[in-house]
């Protein structure tokens, strides 16, 4: 008796093609595989080289299974029927591979035959003959296919003889970051493909041939990629294994806790593995992040920092109980003394006072925050540099958009930002969507690494960025106010001509502009001229479309929904107050020049995790608990609302953000939540409107998603977790709801500067010296050294060599620093990575001569 089983396409243009697996009936989309097709109804074909992410290449033959098609008539072309009237069904003479041959209707599939067992014992006693007996102390062990299919399916005795197994290195560095053991390695590729095909970072690859083959790293620092750490997720055995995991702990001794990471806008699913042990004094403690599957968001991907980032939470630096300063030093307080202190200053501070906070915290800190901030009467800030949270609230990306999806008629546009160094998923996901046919345009005055998958590329100097977006919608309707010389310049290039008509022509456009060389003032200009172009040319409002604002804080979306405005200049603004409340920033870290601002203030408190230079220089220190330790909700730059929970006990005498908040509220009579972030979050979407509809409940339902990975199963998708905790809840825009957003007509910012002058410009690298990265001791060691990067023509003229040293001169700071040249960066730039020792906020004129 057979079961039938219709599966629904997820797009319904496809057509559906009906066969038999193993005496079940269903009906898949047209071009599945065949171990796709059993997946979904639950049948499984082990695999070990094939991976639903990437192309088959068929190299294991682990997926051997019999196929038989139905027989057709050479002369007419149709079925041949047998006496009862079913088709005939021929089965090949010999085993095919499930992962390389797609669906055809009627087709025959046998995946537990005989012969099929039979097949599958060569295959597993031919690789066990390479492959060492490592599995009491193997990292893989619990959740190694290998292991698991040899004890299902192979004989427990081999033909080979085990004194002639092959013996290589083990423990062979690829880097600071990942181990091989060359003696486990099967050969699938799938490491190397993974690299290639889907990160394009070819860092490693095969070495000689036959039984000598083996993985090696090409590059220098050694396998030098921001995703090094997923190939250790896909590896189906234990010849690649994290440095800070290897021999920690066996799975099936941790637990698993859903998190969210804080390390970008991107908000990728996480979790964290979790263990009590000896060593730690008898507390739990995170051995890993692993991802956790979320195909709207980072699939099943996430960047090394998000992977290796996490060791800030476990710094010797950590506070673990309040500091008061006494006689000129910071002494210990109990909590009591402590914000009975801050209250009685913040209650007379009045309009004096100022909060700034940092983009890691949750929304529900940042609701307290802002209404504390309310109650006192100051103003409360973000330490942001980007604009455009009340934009992205009116036309962000419609509700249901997901970048996977996007293909031929999508259209995309980048401006103004190195996508891979500013949230490198929202890179691989656009890099994808092109490979798929989305037309992608990439403008920047810089070559990125974007730029390798743009079917255009525009070009404009630092501090145009908004009058290029202006040109592009004067290109498409002239009638316009009288534009600047910039703006007419940039309309009158063919490129830019062409990539309009193609904005206007796009079935779905999602704009997407970051912070590459941005100020406070020309982000907000730049994501006006965004908005402007999307309104325009009519793609607001629904699924695929919308505005995508590339934050430079990870939950800098949720403060501006909070009521948090991006602070314009933290001097200025120290400047003008007396008291100042802190929280998550390092302002004084980020520019020790500060220093005298932060000494004139008559009241500070930092609220921080470690201790920092700004913490140092404050009246009072809160110590606040790690995203490690407490629940909460992030908003991701598309607007959708994640929770994220608890996965070790809290350090010693620490309080989440929004209960310090909240305990020093409740000293001036406001009444908000101080134990329970559900409630917070409750008491949150009461007020802020956007919100209205959620809570936690809301935020951890869940929904079958493909493909179907992570399980205890032999189809291995890889090491990395479904998601039972929650897909999160996109908020719907403005547009969405009606509202008619209009066009804003107030001339682009544009940059003024004097052509002989050098100027500097901040961007984003993924691995700065901020606190996070810097006490973690993995990623620590990818540090680069404080460096500018100058035109071939500038440094020319300034007589500097590549790596050599330089002295410059910024806004009152000086520093020796080393030099990169690239010949794509326009002349009379300099490059200025953020949070590498020197800080700026805007383009600003810059000395720079030899050391």
């Amino acid at each position: 008796m057979t079961e039938k089983t219709e599966i629904v396409a997820e797009n319904s243009t496809q057509n559906m093609v009906s066969l038999t697996i193993d005496k079940h009936q269903l009906s898949v989309p047209e071009g599945t595989l065949v171990v796709d097709a059993a997946k979904r109804i639950g049948v499984d074909i082990p695999v070990f080289c094939y991976h639903p992410k990437m192309e088959p290449v068929g190299m294991c033959r682990m997926c051997l299974v019999e196929i038989g098609r139905p027989a057709i008539d050479r002369g007419t072309g149709e079925a041949i029927l047998n006496e009862d009237g079913t088709p005939r069904i021929d089965f090949a003479p010999k085993l095919e591979t499930g992962c390389t041959i797609p669906v055809s209707e009627g087709m025959v599939v046998r995946g537990y035959t005989d012969e099929v067992a039979e097949a599958r014992d060569d295959v597993l006693e031919f690789l066990l003959t390479s492959h060492p007996l490592d599995c009491p102390i193997c990292d893989k062990g619990g959740e190694c296919p290998l292991q698991n299919l040899t004890m299902n399916f192979a004989a427990g005795e081999s033909r080979f003889i085990y004194d002639e197994k092959i013996k290589l290195d083990k423990h062979v560095p690829l880097g600071e970051m990942m181990f091989l053991d060359r003696e486990r390695c099967i050969q699938c590729a799938r490491c190397t493909r993974f690299q290639s095909e889907i990160v394009d970072d070819p860092v490693i690859g095969f070495s000689e041939r036959g039984r000598a083959l083996e993985i090696v790293t090409f590059s220098d620092p050694g396998f030098d990629s921001y995703w090094s750490g997923n190939t250790s997720d896909i590896c189906p055995v234990g010849a690649l294994t994290t440095a800070d995991f290897r021999f920690g702990a066996r799975p099936w001794e941790m637990d698993a806790s859903a998190s969210v990471c804080n390390q970008c806008s991107v908000g990728c699913n996480t979790t964290l593995n979790t263990r009590r042990e000896a060593k730690s004094g008898g507390q739990e403690v995170v051995k890993r992040i692993m991802p956790r599957q979320n195909e709207q968001v980072n699939e099943i991907w996430i960047c090394d920092k998000g992977r290796f980032g996490y060791h800030y939470t476990e710094s010797d630096q950590r506070l673990t109980q309040p500091l008061v300063r006494k006689d000129d030093q910071l002494e210990p307080a109990t909590w009591e003394e402590a914000l009975s202190i801050v209250a009685q200053k913040f209650g007379k501070a009045g309009t004096d006072f100022l909060s700034l906070s940092g983009g890691l915290l949750s929304n529900e800190d940042y609701f307290h925050i802002n209404q504390l901030t309310q109650k006192i009467g100051g103003q409360a800030l973000l330490d942001s540099q980007m604009a455009g949270g009340d934009l992205v609230a009116q036309v962000g990306l419609g509700q249901g958009t997901n970048l996977g999806e996007l293909g031929s008629g999508d259209t995309v546009l980048v401006v103004a930002s190195d996508l891979e160094e500013e949230a490198p998923l929202y890179w691989l996901r656009i890099k994808q969507a092109a490979e798929r046919g989305a037309n992608l345009i990439v403008a920047n005055p810089r070559r990125t690494k974007l730029d390798a998958s743009a079917n255009r590329t525009l070009r404009y100097e630092y501090g145009q960025e908004a009058s290029l977006v202006q040109a592009l919608l004067d290109s498409l309707s002239p009638k316009r106010p009288e534009q600047s010389d910039d703006v007419k310049a940039l309309q009158r290039d063919e490129a830019v001509k062409a990539a309009a008509e193609e904005l206007a022509a796009a079935e779905n456009l999602i704009v997407i502009y970051g912070s590459e060389g941005t100020s406070l003032a020309s982000s907000t200009s730049l994501a006006n001229a965004c908005a402007n172009l999307l309104i325009a040319t009519g793609h607001v409002g629904r699924r695929n479309n919308g505005l995508l604002a590339i934050w430079d804080k990870a939950n800098a979306q949720g403060a501006r929904d909070m009521g948090l405005r991006p602070s314009l200049n933290i001097e200025t603004e120290l400047v003008a107050a007396k008291s100042a409340y802190i929280q998550g920033a390092d302002p004084l870290g980020d520019n020790p020049a500060l220093k005298e601002t932060f000494d004139a203030l008559d009241f500070l408190v930092v609220q921080e995790i470690t201790m920092t230079e700004t913490a140092a220089a404050a009246d009072v220190v809160l110590p606040a608990q790690a995203i490690t330790e407490r629940e909460g909700s992030l908003t991701n730059a598309e607007r959708r609302v994640q929770r994220y929970y608890p996965a070790v006990s809290p350090a010693d005498n620490t309080r989440p953000d929004f209960a310090i908040a909240a305990a020093i509220a409740a000293e001036s009579g406001l009444r908000l939540e101080t134990r329970f972030a559900a409630s917070a979050f409750t008491n949150m979407a009461a007020v802020v409107s956007d919100y209205a509809e959620l809570n936690f409940a809301a935020l951890a339902e869940t929904q079958e998603q493909w493909p179907i990975i992570g399980r205890d199963d032999v189809y291995y998708g890889g090491t990395t977790y479904d998601n039972s905790q929650g897909l999160g809840v996109q908020l719907i825009s403005a547009a969405e709801r009606g509202e008619s957003p209009s066009l804003s007509f107030e001339p682009p910012f544009e940059l003024e500067r004097t052509q002989s002058k050098l100027y500097a410009v901040p961007i984003t690298q993924l691995y700065d010296q901020g606190n996070l990265i810097k006490n973690s001791p993995i990623l620590g060691q990818r540090l680069e050294t404080a460096h500018i990067v100058l035109s071939p023509k500038d440094a020319t003229k300034r007589k500097l060599e590549l790596n050599a040293s330089c002295q410059i001169n910024i806004d009152g700071q000086s520093a020796k620093l080393s030099v990169k040249i690239d010949n794509s960066i326009p002349a009379g730039f300099v490059l200025l990575p953020r949070s590498l020792g020197i800080s700026i906020l805007q383009p600003t004129e810059i000395e720079v001569k030899a050391a």
